[in-house]
């Protein structure tokens, strides 16, 4: 059977899915999680450079569209774990694959950069 979505075509939600998980927190955020349950502020030293704000508000986007869970411990002081869903862990492996891309090809796209800017400077 094949798959209903076409990314190709203006009308499919399938955009807005491929929007949702290119940011650049997203790609952090969930391969973060398959780790395991996490709380904020464990989220929080794992990604560095990420502020307070920006941590809440993607986990909020994440639940909202389905690929965390947040489990409140309902306790004093407040205690809220997040996870994975199902849907977002059959995720998780391509975005590791591309943080690793990322990992071992950050050199030669710094030099391309260098380079170009250089060439620009030129003109």
């Amino acid at each position: 059977m094949p798959y209903p979505g076409n990314v190709y075509s203006d009308k499919c939600s399938a955009r807005d899915a491929l929007a949702l998980i290119s940011g650049k927190w997203v790609m952090l955020i969930l391969p973060a999680l398959a780790e395991g349950p996490m709380r904020n502020g464990e989220l929080m030293r794992k990604i560095e450079g990420i502020s307070q704000k920006v941590l809440t508000q993607t986990l909020r986007q994440l639940e909202r569209h389905g690929l965390v869970s947040r489990f409140d411990h309902e306790e004093k002081p407040a205690c809220v774990e997040y996870s994975l869903t199902g849907v977002a862990d059959s995720l998780v492996s391509t975005l590791k694959a591309l943080d690793r891309w990322a990992e071992i090809n950050f050199p030669e796209l710094d030099a391309a950069r260098i380079r170009y800017d250089l060439e620009k400077d030129d003109d």
